[in-house]
């Protein structure tokens, strides 16, 4: 079997069922999160032949920082759940790979930790009712190195969870989230999401940090559009990982839009939510995306080997990668254009 495809098995094995059931569950009746990674399989190519790809280049830039695949780790909770060291262990994966962390602002481990472990990281921020906590947060991740924020857009409310028998609330330990507040210090009405935010959220977290914006969870060309005008420096097309409206449409499907609406604007498209193979990747490179990220992936490496188990994965969706681009006829990244794909 694939190393990759195994994975998941092979955390369910060492995880307590409620984690494991938190890591891989949707919302509501599962439609968004069971459909994500046929939605990428079932793209077609339209290789190119007789192009010399004896060498070939898969290194890039995201937000200005050099990274050698474009495959990123997206920001995903509870990781001291599933390794003791958590986002260290993540960001050590991360770094020796050479790619970029997206780090949750519910992070069981302090920024300072996470940054001295290596890894290149964006802050996922949650902006909650009560700004100063919000505030809080962004300045620890300044101080500690972050090189972007990713606003988490799609989030008014926590999308429903059908749960059938013990939570992840019930089995998480004392000290594994929010390890960059000070105990205490808020109540949970401060941590409820904000229900009221608008565009002009983007130019005040820009303003406060210093700190380049990208928006995360745009589905749609129009709202892509209207952030990149509000002052983001690029969006995250996703879905949450199928966690929030269910029935949401797949990111595959969301992508072109997206990427036709900020042609010429010199935006950054990234793009999360079910990919699996470096076929993958391939197609949504070649429909617009500058990078993607992996969420579950990467937490089932994180469960099963620690920090090299990420820094494996990272490494093997990077040959994939390289060996489908060879295949496409493309030497470099800039290559890739919509016409390799079918439609």
């Amino acid at each position: 079997m694939r190393w990759i495809d195994s994975l998941e098995e092979a955390a369910a094995e060492k995880l307590p069922e409620p984690l494991h059931r938190y890591f891989r569950q949707g919302s509501a009746g599962g439609i968004s999160v069971g459909e994500a990674v046929a939605a990428w399989s079932s793209y077609r190519f339209r290789p190119r032949v007789l192009t010399d790809v004896s060498t070939v280049d898969i290194s890039t830039t995201v937000l200005g920082t050099p990274v050698d695949l474009p495959v990123l780790v997206a920001p995903t909770t509870m990781q001291r759940q599933a390794d003791p060291d958590g986002e260290a262990a993540m960001s050590a994966g991360v770094a020796a790979a050479n790619s970029v962390l997206g780090v949750s602002s519910n992070a069981g481990t302090t920024f300072a930790d996470i940054g001295a472990a290596g890894a290149a990281w964006w802050l996922q921020i949650y902006v909650v009712k009560n700004r100063e906590v919000t505030v809080r947060i962004l300045d620890a991740a300044v101080a500690a190195g972050a090189r972007a924020v990713v606003l988490t857009a799609d989030t008014p409310v926590v999308g429903r969870k059908e749960d059938d028998g013990p939570t992840v609330w019930e089995v998480i330990q004392p000290g594994h989230l929010l390890a960059n507040l000070v105990a205490n210090d808020y109540t949970a009405d401060d941590l409820a999401k904000a229900d009221d935010l608008t565009p002009d959220v983007i130019g005040w977290l820009g303003e406060r940090t210093g700190l380049p914006v990208l928006v995360k969870g745009v589905l749609r060309g129009d709202d892509a559009k209207r952030c990149v005008d509000a002052g983001a420096a690029g969006v995250i097309v996703s879905n949450h990982g199928g966690r929030q409206l269910d029935g949401s449409i797949s990111t595959a499907q969301a992508l072109p839009e997206v990427a036709e609406a900020l042609a010429g604007t010199g935006a950054e498209i990234y793009v999360d939510g079910g990919i699996r193979r470096g076929e993958h990747v391939l197609a949504a490179l070649a429909l617009g995306a500058r990078a993607v990220l992996v969420g579950r992936p990467a937490l089932w490496a994180l469960s099963v080997g620690s920090s090299t188990g990420v820094t494996r994965l990272l490494r093997e969706l990077g040959a994939e990668f390289e060996h489908a681009l060879r295949l496409s006829g493309c030497r470099r990244i800039s290559d890739l254009t919509p016409d390799l794909i079918a439609r």
